[in-house]
């Protein structure tokens, strides 16, 4: 079990959130399963910056946290594919409207990010 600096706080729905998607790659992850790449290889070309260790560390807490799951066929070499649970599939529209958010504001973040990025 991990040691936490911060005490788990579950009181509010946007605790909740954080504590399961916390992480990088989490919603970009959930993202593409979403979109069909369910090979490990495969969100690894869509992922390109993030190491195959933290994108696996990732998907483990996605599974654990009930958003996907992980098949794993008997062949050889072994072959592996994630899906999103039904529960997964209910935060899509959510990353949806974020991104559509991103998207709209994709300017003015982009200057707010470079000016804090400058400031430091």
């Amino acid at each position: 079990m991990k040691n936490r600096k911060i005490p788990l706080n579950l009181n509010c729905g946007l605790d909740l959130i954080g504590e399961v998607l916390y992480g990088k790659w989490k919603i970009r992850l959930l993202w593409f399963i979403n979109e069909g790449h369910k090979r490990p290889s495969e969100l690894q070309r869509k992922i390109p910056d993030a190491s195959r260790r933290v994108l696996n560390i990732q998907l483990n807490e996605l599974i654990q946290h009930e958003l996907v799951t992980k098949k794993i066929f008997p062949v050889v070499p072994p072959k592996v594919e994630y899906s999103l649970t039904d529960f997964g599939l209910t935060l899509i529209p959510v990353i949806s409207a974020l991104g559509d958010w991103g998207d709209k504001n994709e300017e003015r973040l982009q200057n707010v990010i470079m000016q804090t990025f400058e400031n430091l």
